[in-house]
């Protein structure tokens, strides 16, 4: 499998914020983040203390993130449990 049946939800978003957006509003920190391709949510990753990534996906069920940080171009399908190397374009 190249890619899962969700990559088809991936959609053109505009990131939320410039960092984990719960995390700038409570004042915590995170240590990578990522970009919901539904949504544009920014949120962070699962080494992170509050996990928001993953609450996000938990919360809405959107499928597919993919890597926030500079220079990478990767993503994770949750509900397949896939990691992908490079993502196709919305």
């Amino acid at each position: 499998m190249e890619y899962c049946e969700h990559v088809s939800e991936i959609v053109e978003v505009t990131p939320s914020a410039d960092g984990c957006e719960e995390c700038l509003k409570m004042g915590g920190h995170w240590v990578h983040l990522r970009l919901c391709q539904s949504c544009g949510h920014v949120g962070c990753c699962d080494n992170s203390p509050n996990r928001h990534s993953t609450k996000h996906y938990n919360l809405t069920t959107h499928p597919i993130v993919k890597s926030f940080e500079p220079g990478e171009d990767w993503g994770f399908c949750y509900p397949d449990d896939w990691f992908y190397e490079r993502l196709p374009s919305a």
